[in-house]
């Protein structure tokens, strides 16, 4: 994949995010993922698992969404404040709000919690 297509993919990827079609965006950046190479790879993982985290929560699987949260900020951390333009210290500061948050709360009530997906956005 070119340098421009990477791009164009990646762009997709956070539109998809940011409409909460976490399972298309999963695919989006899987194709990335899988023919990066480091650092994109690691970046590109960690923003795919905290789309898949989003796409648990929203299927009510909290702990498979806690367990990617987790996980996909804590790769991004070395990524921020921002890498290919984007605010990495912004999700991260959303992704680990939202996990603490539903840490917090009773089971029955964590669905409330899904207006605090968080967003990816352009530094």
């Amino acid at each position: 994949m070119s340098e421009a297509e990477a791009e164009s993919a990646l762009q997709q990827a956070i539109t998809q995010f940011n409409q909460q079609e976490f399972y298309a965006c999963h695919d989006t950046l899987e194709a990335l993922w899988t023919e990066a190479i480091e650092p994109d790879r690691s970046f590109y993982q960690g923003i795919l698992q905290i789309a898949v985290a989003c796409y648990h929560l929203n299927n009510q699987n909290w702990r498979g969404g806690m367990i990617l949260l987790g996980e996909g900020s804590k790769k991004l951390k070395t990524y921020q404040p921002s890498y290919h333009d984007l605010d990495i210290t912004h999700l991260c500061t959303q992704s680990l709000n939202l996990l603490q948050k539903i840490h917090q709360l009773e089971p029955e009530l964590r669905g409330e919690l899904l207006v605090l997906v968080p967003k990816i956005r352009f530094k």
